[in-house]
């Protein structure tokens, strides 16, 4: 069986009409913090599809109380990590390279750089997944989320569809 999830952070309160046609073709969504407002988080959970998320560094205290900085959990036998901050391979934050040294996941999600980027840290043997910023601020000129193909049977990734928001 295949999964199809959807990957998005840094949305900064807005959220392109596009998503909800990716959400619609989706089994799940990911967001990887800076949601920018309530609305957000429940215009996702509107589309009927699993919700999962953590807050960012622009998140108020009404979604710090409902969403976690860090979600750690098992996806078909495979130890995901989601939080917002973590830097880029090689030069991960503290906080992260604290969790890396005790117990690398087999995938990391995270956002805050704007910066769109799929790569297997041989480091680590973990999966890096940032998928860029689906919001209209920020640095990037192109806003973009990624779906990402899991394959359920053997617990993996099969691949990653960047999709580019105009």
């Amino acid at each position: 069986m295949e999964r199809k999830i959807l990957i998005l952070s840094d949305t900064h309160g807005f959220l392109h009409p596009n998503i909800f046609d990716i959400a619609e073709s989706s089994d799940e969504i990911w967001h990887a913090g800076d949601w920018g407002t309530w609305d957000i988080l429940n215009e996702l959970r509107a589309t009927g599809k699993p919700v999962r998320g953590v807050f960012g560094n622009i998140d108020g205290w009404d979604i710090r109380q409902e969403l976690p900085e860090f979600d750690r959990f098992q996806l078909d036998g495979k130890d995901i990590l989601i939080t917002h901050i973590a830097g880029m391979p090689p030069s991960y934050n503290y906080k992260i390279m604290q969790i890396l040294k005790q117990n690398p996941p087999y995938m990391l999600i995270c956002g805050h750089t704007h910066i769109l980027k799929v790569y297997h840290d041989k480091r680590y043997n973990m999966w890096y997944v940032n998928p860029g910023a689906a919001g209209k601020y920020g640095p990037q000129k192109v806003s973009t989320v990624l779906q990402m193909l899991w394959d359920s049977k053997e617990g993996k990734p099969t691949r990653f569809r960047v999709i580019e928001l105009p």
